[in-house]
């Protein structure tokens, strides 16, 4: 149960943040999960989620290398109604289950195809040290590109920031959805 009212109508809110809450439904479709949290903080909900339209839509990485990235931030965080979302589109786009079990069980993903391998490895290496060795680092931007790097780090800051506000008002997953264990 989050530990807050969770907006999720326009209702709910004073007529000042109607646009506002407009402009997430425009691009989200409603307004839910995080974003029924952060409609507690007028103009928040709207800058976070452009910020997500933009590593969602504009970003370089292909659709299961972000949703790697995310479910693999979801894992590092405990964040479980992140977790659930982005496993199920990750389904969607095509990622493996192999890549999706090796993070969710926190194993060894050296097996993994390589982008998988390393997407996962930058992510545990960043939230676990604060840091990306040079040589995970020199590989992403030969392989990729300086500004594909530069999108998988902002793509996770996102997805921190998403996780803390769900993991702090218990925002949680749908019963059916797939769960995270924790």
């Amino acid at each position: 149960m989050p530990r807050i009212k969770m907006i999720s109508d326009k209702s709910e809110i004073p007529a000042e943040q109607h646009e506002e809450f407009d402009s997430i439904v425009e691009v989200l479709h409603s307004v839910r999960g995080p974003f029924s949290v952060l409609m507690h903080s007028p103009g928040l909900a709207q800058k976070v989620m452009q910020a997500g339209a933009q590593v969602r839509l504009g970003s370089t990485l292909s659709p299961v290398e972000r949703e790697l990235a995310v479910i693999a931030v979801s894992r590092e965080k405990d964040a479980r109604y992140e977790w659930a979302a982005h496993v199920k589109a990750g389904r969607a786009a095509g990622m493996r289950e192999e890549a999706i079990e090796a993070i969710r069980n926190r194993e060894d993903v050296s097996g993994l195809e390589p982008d998988e391998r390393d997407i996962a490895l930058f992510v545990r290496q960043l939230l676990q040290t604060n840091k990306v060795e040079r040589p995970l680092f020199d590989e992403l931007v030969s392989r990729h590109s300086e500004r594909w790097v530069v999108e998988l780090a902002a793509t996770i800051g996102q997805y921190q920031y998403i996780s803390a506000i769900n993991n702090t008002f218990e925002v949680e997953p749908a019963a059916d959805a797939d769960q995270l264990p924790v």
